[in-house]
């Protein structure tokens, strides 16, 4: 069947992109390796002058984290030698030269390295119209930031998640936007609540919904495929693009069961078991060309290599990479050359093959953690739902079952917030207050609806703190969540 065509959605952009003018200097450089030319229109330092002949890696064969054996990048583990010289003729094919990647690069990305990465997006998401395309970024954190400036100008709104990644809402803040909160659960966002406000709107609606939708930072929580269907017919509805920022869509695990002896039969074994597994994304779904993924290579590679992706309809993405040419430029050459190696080296196989490792150990890391919450967190005041994405998990606390609710803290739950975070600390742990998170905005459906959201609030206090599985070994981890369940026992009187 005929892939559609994106929808036209240029009346989305902001007034700075819609002002912004393509760079005469940078269309002349298609003309750089066109060996016909001599290329003397821009300030290009000689590549003789680069102090780099070559680089040198040794990265894990696939042999040693392929069929299940989760990874292993240990002195022990099989090896592979990645070489990348300055000189293109010492090169295997398909290698980013130091001469080029050295030099002032391409604002979209290298070419091999974004050819194998849109690959590997099309493998994945089987994105479902003709016209779309990828584009490199500096990670994630610059990626929300480029897409803020693309589409909303000061003074315009967004939706985000009730509890968000404080440092995106920090963005859209300083940028003088305002961030409309909408009611999640432990599923994530609440498709009828987002309904129901936008139905109830006054007045502009959001250009923008801000999700991330697959192990939720703060939450841990994940969208359902049925969930992720209805918020994409809503966008349609009430015409928003949804920015799906998914840096854990691969960090997803097998479900949890406190039954350890089924913990192996549901493992993934297979290319194919694995992306059948996987929730689908926004991106698959996305037949109008109104999602903008944002994609990285931080919590799968590493975080300081600073690179990422961000996915969407070719006519959208322009106007973003002329942002780039005037902010960015081009994200680090020296992580293309290595990144592009390494894949090139392991090839999509290999790369699934990894992916699947790491699946294979979030898992067990998941395990530990929520094995060490049922058993040292008191159940009298605390309950959890086990997470199947990501890098966090949260716990949740009954404020009104602190002795000082009522008195002292005069039923302020930020008190019992506050208290159970200082006494974590004088028992050696340290866990985030989910209040650090809380999305703060001004909506305007009708003042009925507002006050009756208040007085839901009111009598639902919430205090949850967030906890990471990833950041330390497993010894460590269950000794931190004991030491945090004694904080509660000790602050409740347990």
């Amino acid at each position: 069947m005929t892939k559609p065509h994106a929808k036209d959605l240029s009346h989305l952009l902001s007034l700075e992109s819609k002002s912004r003018q393509n760079s005469p200097l940078k269309s002349a450089f298609k003309y750089y390796f066109d060996p016909k030319v001599t290329f003397l229109g821009g300030g290009l330092p000689l590549s003789d002058y680069f102090p780099f002949d070559n680089l040198t890696a040794e990265i894990p064969s696939p042999a040693a984290f392929s069929s299940g054996k989760g990874i292993n990048t240990t002195a022990s583990a099989e090896k592979l030698s990645l070489q990348i010289f300055k000189d293109k003729t010492k090169n295997e094919p398909n290698q980013i030269e130091l001469s080029r990647s050295l030099q002032y690069g391409h604002s979209e990305g290298q070419p091999e390295l974004l050819t194998f990465v849109k690959d590997h997006t099309d493998l994945v998401h089987k994105v479902p119209y003709v016209d779309w395309d990828i584009i490199a970024s500096v990670g994630n954190t610059e990626s929300w930031e480029s897409t803020l400036r693309t589409f909303v100008t000061r003074g315009d709104s967004i939706l985000v998640e009730d509890f968000s990644f404080s440092s995106a809402l920090e963005t859209a803040h300083a940028q003088g936007i305002n961030t409309i909160p909408i009611s999640m659960d432990d599923y994530g966002i609440i498709p009828s609540a987002l309904s129901t406000l936008l139905d109830n709107w006054v007045g502009p609606k959001p250009k923008l919904l801000y999700t991330i939708c697959t192990g939720q930072n703060p939450t841990g929580s994940s969208l359902s495929f049925e969930r992720r269907q209805e918020i994409y017919k809503l966008a349609s509805k009430h015409d928003f693009i949804i920015v799906e920022d998914e840096p854990y869509y691969f960090l997803q695990m097998e479900a949890y069961t406190t039954d350890k002896s089924q913990r192996t039969s549901t493992i993934v074994h297979n290319h194919e078991e694995f992306l059948k597994a996987l929730v689908p994304s926004f991106l698959s779904i996305d037949t109008e060309g109104r999602v903008i993924r944002l994609d990285s290579f931080s919590k799968v590679l590493a975080p300081g290599l600073r690179f990422g992706w961000i996915v969407g309809q070719k006519e959208l993405l322009e106007r973003i990479v002329r942002l780039h040419e005037v902010s960015i430029q081009a994200p680090s050459g020296v992580t293309q050359s290595l990144v592009n190696g390494l894949l090139q080296k392991w090839g999509q196989k290999g790369y699934l093959d990894w992916l699947i490792g790491l699946r294979l150990e979030y898992t067990h890391k998941r395990d530990v953690a929520i094995d060490a919450v049922s058993k040292y967190l008191p159940s009298e005041v605390v309950n959890f739902s086990p997470p199947v994405a990501g890098m966090f998990f949260t716990v949740n606390i009954d404020p009104t079952k602190h002795p000082k609710f009522k008195t002292e803290f005069a039923e302020d739950a930020l008190k019992v917030e506050d208290a159970v975070y200082e006494q974590g600390i004088k028992q050696g742990c340290l866990m985030i207050p989910g209040s650090w998170f809380k999305s703060e905005g001004q909506s305007n459906p009708p003042q009925h609806e507002l006050e009756h959201a208040s007085l839901v609030a009111a009598h639902n206090p919430h205090v949850f703190f967030r906890g990471t599985y990833a950041a330390v070994p497993l010894d460590a981890l269950v000794v931190g969540i004991e030491k945090f369940g004694e904080a509660i026992k000790i602050e409740f009187e347990l």
